[in-house]
Formats: structure tokens, sequence, C-alpha cells
């Protein structure tokens, strides 16, 4: 079964129960949010977002029949997250700047560019966590130790994070997915796993493989000759 969403192509991949802001400039997208705040109560404010594989967030200017200026060259991945509006101040420009918060994954089926000034796509829902199992908390507990250790690694405070980590294993994979430093590819591969217990046997293999890095980067002295010269011009 599929239905029809409001589609955002971004640079970067969101997450249930993540916050996102987004400064809203393209009229296009203007045109989506000033249409989801004029939705009834208890009808969802949601759109999807959608992570660029190929190309630019900016669209092209429109073609001059007036029709939608569509993905102009863009590729998107397949999997999404819907952003349900929060918070939205309208700009004295006309733009909007918006508070979202993830809320629930999908899959495109098929992009329209033509049904709407925004791109709008009919998406299939993809399914919910089941509820954690002996497994899944054994597993979310080695990935808190492992996050403390990546964290010390990059943060000057790790323990003013470590210590907001969530106990559900699934809020808990969101959230790591999010915040740790990895590629929008790492991180598309993530969103894509439909289970918790599979989501985080991956990203224990990323923080190792990430901390793996920091600590051979940190073990390699600079030489003094270098600190005392001149930036490169490129």
């Amino acid at each position: 079964m599929t239905a029809r969403l409001p589609v955002f192509p971004l640079g970067t991949v969101l997450f249930p129960g993540l916050v996102l802001p987004l400064h809203i400039f393209e009229e296009r997208y203007r045109a989506l949010i000033r249409h989801l705040v004029t939705l009834p109560e208890g009808v969802p404010r949601e759109f999807g977002v959608v992570a660029i594989r190929r190309g630019s967030e900016v669209a092209p200017p429109a073609p001059p029949d007036g029709s939608p200026p569509g993905l102009a060259g863009v590729t998107l991945f397949e999997v999404g997250c819907t952003a349900e509006l929060r918070q939205v101040t309208e700009l004295d420009d006309g733009g909007f700047d918006v508070v979202t918060v993830g809320r629930r994954r999908f899959r495109l089926a098929g992009v329209d560019e033509q049904a709407a000034p925004y791109l709008t796509a009919d998406v299939e829902w993809l399914p919910e966590p089941a509820e954690p199992d002996e497994v899944t908390g054994l597993l979310a507990a080695r990935v808190i130790a492992v996050f403390r250790q990546y964290l010390g690694l990059i943060r000057p405070d790790p323990e003013a994070i470590a210590e907001q980590l969530p106990d559900d294993p699934t809020v808990l994979s969101h959230l790591v997915a999010a915040t740790a430093a990895l590629t929008v590819a790492d991180r598309q591969r993530l969103l894509a796993i439909d289970d918790t217990a599979g989501r985080l046997r991956a990203e224990l293999r990323l923080l190792n493989r990430e901390a793996a890095l920091l600590r051979q980067v940190r073990a390699v002295p600079v030489p003094l000759r270098e600190l005392g010269s001149p930036p490169a011009p490129n």
C-alpha cells in the first residue's frame, strides 16, 4: 500500500525522533509550508526528507512555461524519513524558518515532478521496529560503551552528551546514527536497516572504524618545521 507525500530533497539524512531545523527560501518549498500550515487540525503536517545521492539541493530556475523545476539531474536515495512541522516562523522576505522532527521511514515508489509546485512521491511505509529483546538490549549496551569512547576522542566534554544517551535501543540507534561524524552514505545505510538490532550492529562496526582512525591520526606526530611554516595557498 502506498501513500502520496510531498518530498524535500536535502544533503542530509533525517532519522525518526531527531530535530531538523530548516530555512525555507525556495519558492516551491515556501508553497509547501503554506500548504502544510493550512491543513486542518488532526491532519499530520509532514513531508518526506530524502537525501540526495548526486546533485544539488537548490533547484535551477523554473522553466519559462511555468512548469515546476523538477529534479534537474538530482538523484535521490530510495529510503527517507518524514519531517513533522513543530514550529513555523514566517520571515519578512516571504521565507520561513521551521523546526521539524523526524517521524517515520518510507521507501520511494515514484516521484512526480508535475502534480504540485514542489516534488511529490508515492511512498511505501517501512516497518516499525519490534519490541526490543535481550539481544537488542545487549547490543545497545555495547553501542553506548563504544560511543562514549568515540565521543572522548572528538569532543572536549563527552560526558555532557554521554550522560543523556537514551535507554530505548531504537531511539539510541537513531541518535548515534545522526550524531556520529559519518558520511551521508553511511547514515543512509543505517536509515535503510529495518530492525534495531541490525542497525546497532552496523553502528558498532562504524564506531570502531572511526575510533581506530581517530587514534591513528592522533598518534602521527607533526614535524616541528611544519608548525612554523606559513599555510599553503591550497
